[in-house]
């Protein structure tokens, strides 16, 4: 059996509190070793029990103390926790500056309980999201992106061709999971890069432009003539994305038949 996993929340809402605590009661592999509403208190808590916990769960806005202060003395005093932000407050600066200490991951309210466990036991299993080791099948389906990416003119070398690549491939794996690429798709490969939501979105918007004036046209009319008026509009970032994940998909049942 796997070891358990100890989780600390810190969170000011009962209601989400307390559903986290039921999610978790008899849980085989994550345990809730403490719930505390107040920030000052969970300073406190994280800082003389510091081998009590292996996971925080923290909202941002906190009474007494907010979410930012702790992650800031955390930095100062080197506790270095895996750490998931829990919060409705999705400011770009305030998300840039949980990645700058070390944030794990960041949940936008309301989450599914399904999702932070999921994010909890990838946590344990892994050192960090962000080197996340690919299997065969997922190495795979990366070649597949990044030769359709070529096909459609988008050079290796700019930012949006990373971006593109890595939402292409968590929307193809949770197209039935993820709430909106926008929401849930751009915060985790920001993340994943070390930057925001916002310079994802604009990046591949940019790949986009990029790949509208040196792409395979008989490709994209393909797999975006459907969606959009190809000699008309451009498609927006949601679209390039989903249309490509549909092909993959596509392809992969034309293989099995």
């Amino acid at each position: 059996m796997e070891n358990v996993t100890r989780v600390l929340v810190v969170d000011d809402n009962k209601n989400i509190t307390s559903k986290i605590e039921k999610q978790f009661s008899s849980h085989a592999v994550i345990k809730v070793v403490n719930v505390i509403n107040n920030g000052k208190e969970a300073l406190d808590y994280i800082i003389k029990h510091q081998g009590e916990y292996d996971i925080i769960c923290m909202d941002i806005i906190l009474p007494e103390i907010d979410g930012l202060s702790i992650l800031k003395r955390m930095k100062q005093e080197h506790i270095k926790k895996k750490i998931i932000v829990l919060t409705s407050y999705k400011k770009e600066y305030t998300i840039n500056m949980t990645n700058q200490y070390g944030v794990s991951y960041y949940m936008l309210k309301p989450f599914s309980m399904l999702a932070l466990e999921t994010r909890i036991i990838e946590l344990a299993q892994k050192d960090s999201l962000k080197t996340v080791k690919l299997n065969d099948q997922e190495r795979e389906v990366h070649i597949a992106i990044s030769k359709i990416l070529h096909q459609l003119g988008i050079p290796s070398h700019i930012k949006g061709y990373n971006y593109i690549r890595e939402s292409v491939f968590l929307f193809y794996k949770n197209s039935d999971s993820y709430g909106g690429i926008t929401k849930e798709i751009y915060p985790e490969v920001a993340l994943k890069y070390s930057t925001t939501a916002s310079r994802v979105e604009r990046a591949i918007r940019h790949a986009i432009e990029v790949s509208w004036n040196r792409g395979d046209y008989d490709l994209m009319e393909e797999l975006f003539g459907n969606s959009v008026a190809f000699d008309k509009a451009k498609p927006t970032n949601s679209e390039f994305i989903a249309s490509i994940a549909d092909r993959l998909r596509y392809d992969k049942k034309l293989l099995q038949v």
